[in-house]
């Protein structure tokens, strides 16, 4: 016998129980709504044999890796019905859209509406039917013959620069499939979804985090789409757009060739944006907004120049100088100051002095003392000339009641994130979220002293105001900027991984970071030498010549 603690209570089963059934016979608990568990702050899967003492705790899906894990398993669904009903549809999942995959046939090829109507009622048959995920640990060159038989070469690259002897490969009937992390037990568990056309491929929609059995419709997301798909074909005609393909890349010495190439995209872009703010003498107020960890302070500095080769120059505000007094600072639902809403800043004050700065008048700027929490006014002055503009970066700044004073055909709104355009392979993509993530967990640890899992912990609540203060006024931009570079994991793998390994067993974050570390270890590394002095990954590596 062994003792499990579990929601604070001990359990007395016998060895070599599986967790679904401890589940079944201890919990009053719908076993359905659990997508996995931790053993001692590892991700297991259900099926996991319990062997010793340890503590357990259960993944749901209003959880990161929950819902990683219902998506995952929704994937293999799809996959799964069309190649059931048409093998000859390679189908690819190629980025995000809100809380939705866009997926599309690997040659381009239209799905048409009867299709996608078909599938769904495969899937639906499918996960009637409760079919089991059956793990298997094959060797890595079996599992390369296997792929081979089945000509799926994107899976047998990914495992060429695997240092791991054995891979962990899932079969569902006839299917057989790799998928990077740990999966739900059987298709019983994705009960909530939708597919529908969208493009030229489908839309694969699954529930938020905090409402798991519910479907919400699709915000717009046409200039997402057109930002995403803009540098998912440029990376396509490069042969790079997988992480085999990156890694072939490195492998063949060129790979400063296509370093070369991203940061030339990234400054035509800039120089794109600093031409259309230039060729409307209205558009007066730049305001800047997008996730953590976007680059958003470096994309200033290089649009600042750009702007400056259109013979307009700038000032910078900063928002941060407007929150009100700590005092009045709202709370959250759980009594904590919430920095991160719209009411922490003095609207009032904000769009005063806006306006007279677009009037041409000369304004004392306040200064916020962080210290006591008070607002100080310490004589700095501002005052816009004919030629300048007014550049405001900050989280609400696509958000209309920001700046409600302001005409909006003197505004230029631009929403910059980091759209990542690189996918593991053809069915496990590399979320926007995970590369954020990265980058803000490797500049934390450069510049501000914070270990890994005080990172990890803060992010659930940075991710929440995103979502609440961000995402829902994105397609308000005049023009999105996708800051991601095709080869900035392989970089950041030489900084991050001796952070990531640093968190032990024993932490609650350890399960994310070894998923990270083990993320990061499918890539080859780059030296940061490669990378110029000026590229947004500078913000998060350090070196860079806006940051001496």
């Amino acid at each position: 016998m062994i003792t499990i603690n579990c929601k604070e209570k001990e359990y007395t089963v016998e060895k070599g129980k599986k967790v679904a059934d401890f589940i079944k016979e201890n919990l009053e608990i719908d076993l359905y709504t659990i997508m996995a568990c931790k053993i001692d702050n590892e991700v297991k899967s259900l099926n996991y044999i319990l062997k010793d003492n340890c503590k357990l705790d259960l993944i749901d899906y209003t959880t990161s890796d929950g819902s990683r894990i219902y998506v995952r398993g929704l994937i293999f669904v799809m996959t799964k019905a069309f190649e059931d009903l048409y093998p000859e549809k390679k189908i690819i999942i190629n980025y995000s859209l809100g809380h939705s995959l866009y997926c599309e046939t690997i040659d381009g090829s239209e799905i048409s509406d009867e299709e996608i109507e078909n599938v769904k009622n495969k899937m639906q048959e499918i996960i009637e039917k409760d079919l089991e995920f059956v793990k298997s640990e094959l060797p890595v060159e079996d599992a390369k013959k296997l792929y081979a038989r089945r000509n799926r070469q994107d899976k047998i690259d990914l495992l060429e620069n695997r240092m791991k002897s054995h891979v962990s490969i899932y079969s569902c009937g006839s299917t057989v499939n790799y998928f990077y992390g740990v999966m739900p037990i059987s298709t019983g568990f994705m009960k909530y979804y939708e597919l529908i056309k969208y493009e030229n491929g489908v839309l694969l929609i699954y529930p938020r985090r905090s409402n798991p059995t519910q479907i919400e419709k699709i915000r717009n997301t046409k200039k997402l789409y057109a930002t995403f798909d803009e540098y998912d074909k440029l990376h396509k005609i490069l042969g790079v757009g997988n992480i085999s393909e990156l890694n072939a890349w490195i492998k063949s010495g060129n790979i400063s060739e296509l370093i070369r190439i991203s940061e030339a995209l990234h400054e035509k872009k800039i120089a794109n944006i600093a031409d259309m703010i230039a060729s409307d003498k209205k558009r007066k107020l730049i305001l800047i907004a997008g996730p953590s960890s976007s680059g958003k302070t470096t994309f200033a500095q290089r649009l600042g120049i750009q702007l400056r080769v259109n013979g307009i120059t700038s000032i910078a505000l900063s928002m941060d100088n407007y929150f009100v007094n700590r005092a009045d600072t709202p709370r959250d639902e759980n009594g904590n100051y919430d920095f991160e809403c719209l009411e922490a800043i003095d609207l009032e004050l904000f769009n005063k002095q806006l306006t007279a700065l677009l009037n041409g008048e000369e304004v004392e700027l306040p200064t916020f003392d962080f210290t006591d929490g008070q607002r100080k006014y310490l004589g700095n002055t501002a005052k816009l000339e004919e030629n300048q503009v007014l550049i405001v970066e900050g989280i609400h700044g696509l958000n209309e009641k920001l700046t409600e004073s302001i005409e909006r055909e003197k505004k230029f709104k631009i929403y910059i994130s980091a759209l990542t355009a690189l996918n593991i392979d053809d069915y496990n993509r590399i979320s926007t979220a995970d590369s954020r993530l990265i980058r803000r967990t490797l500049r934390d640890s450069q510049f501000r002293s914070h270990s890994a899992e005080a990172t990890f912990r803060m992010w659930p609540s940075v991710r929440r105001g995103e979502e609440k203060y961000i995402f829902p006024y994105q397609e308000d931009a005049d023009v999105m900027f996708n800051s991601s570079l095709v080869y900035e994991a392989a970089v950041i793998k030489t900084f991050l991984e001796p952070v990531l390994a640093s968190v032990t067993p024993d932490k609650a974050e350890y399960a994310e970071a070894k998923r990270l570390y083990e993320f990061l270890g499918y890539f080859l590394p780059i030296s940061v030498d490669e990378v110029p002095t000026n590229s947004i990954l500078r913000e998060f590596t350090g070196g860079g010549c806006f940051y001496r």
